[in-house]
């Protein structure tokens, strides 16, 4: 017998020695949980809020009472940062947040060579070389010289130069809209926290909470498990299957 063979028996095997709870005894088991509908109502508010939905927070307020714990306007002035970097407009940006509070980029130097990074990406990205490379040799450079870190992703943002925008290269993903959205997040976190409020929303860490358990418990028992955070529906695997994580349901919370 091969080892895989053997491999597979043995996880059948396995599969067979578990306790196996049906879908209906699964639901009605649920259904015996009382969750609070104003803790509900306090967690969607909160990720509406920290995630910058100022419209939809004023829609749910009124919709459910839940009454927002901070000035909804003030998630209006992060959007307005948040819409500049997502347009590549870096200097509105940053002129922007100087407004608020001019504390913030003071006291955030990794904070502040991102956004110097991406107005060099935004150069690039323009076909305007000659202002890429004053801007790098004047503003980011100096920064290097004293942070190894800040070098080397200097580096990695001037090998632009060695490609074609529009074709494949190792350094294409600063290109893509993702590197935007991570720069207005890291943005969005920092004025958050010069807020004194919560950088992160609760709801994703619940999911991937929740996501974490489901792997404890498939050592145990087979049960409906949810394999799509984004459906939440309850689905009963076949013995002998694999855990969650693995398979076509792979990836539905890491990305939260």
């Amino acid at each position: 017998m091969s080892s895989s063979q053997a491999s597979s028996q043995a996880a059948n095997a396995t599969a067979m020695a578990k306790k196996t709870i049906s879908k209906e005894e699964w639901s009605a088991q649920l259904a015996e949980i009382h969750v609070d509908r104003e803790d509900l109502n306090k967690l969607i508010m909160n990720y509406l809020i920290i995630e910058g939905y100022k419209d939809a927070a004023e829609k749910f307020s009124q919709e459910s009472g839940a009454k927002p714990p901070v000035n909804l306007e003030s998630i209006q002035d992060r959007m307005v940062v948040r819409t500049a970097i997502q347009r590549g407009n870096i200097e509105e940006a940053i002129e922007r947040v100087n407004d608020l509070n001019p504390e913030i980029l003071d006291t955030n130097p990794k904070l502040f060579f991102h956004l110097q990074q991406q107005r060099l990406i935004e150069f690039i990205r323009e076909g305007q070389i000659m202002e890429a490379l004053e801007f790098a040799q004047e503003e980011l450079a100096p920064r290097g010289e004293e942070n190894p870190e800040f070098l080397a992703e200097l580096e990695r943002t001037m090998s632009l130069l060695a490609f074609e925008l529009n074709g494949p290269s190792p350094v294409s993903d600063l290109l893509t809209p993702a590197q935007r959205q991570k720069l207005a997040s890291e943005l969005n976190s920092a004025l958050l926290l010069s807020q004194s409020q919560e950088k992160d929303p609760k709801l994703p860490a619940l999911l991937k909470m929740c996501w974490y358990a489901q792997q404890q418990l498939d050592e145990r028992c087979t049960y409906p498990k949810i394999k799509d955070f984004t459906k939440a529906e309850l689905v009963m695997e076949p013995m002998g299957s694999g855990p969650i994580g693995g398979g076509s349901g792979s990836g539905t919370v890491a990305g939260v």
